[in-house]
């Protein structure tokens, strides 16, 4: 069998939030979603300051649910 290729760019992030923050990548992007139409750093400092988000783990939260937004 052959193992799967490594995930990369911002979903290779997600089993760390997961740990850390204590909720599924489906309740963030639920979060995101209904802050509106806020661009890239507003969304990034919404996670940040209310939700204790690290830097890296809100870019990579939000850069996904960007590039799904997107055809």
């Amino acid at each position: 069998m052959a193992t799967p290729p490594p995930v990369k760019g911002p979903a290779s992030y997600f089993p760390s939030i997961e740990k850390t923050y204590g909720h599924p990548i489906a309740y963030w992007m639920q979060l995101l979603q209904q802050a509106g139409s806020l661009k890239h750093m507003e969304l990034v400092n919404l996670l940040k300051t209310e939700h204790g988000l690290g830097h890296g783990h809100a870019n990579a939260l939000v850069a996904w649910h960007i590039s799904q937004k997107q055809p």
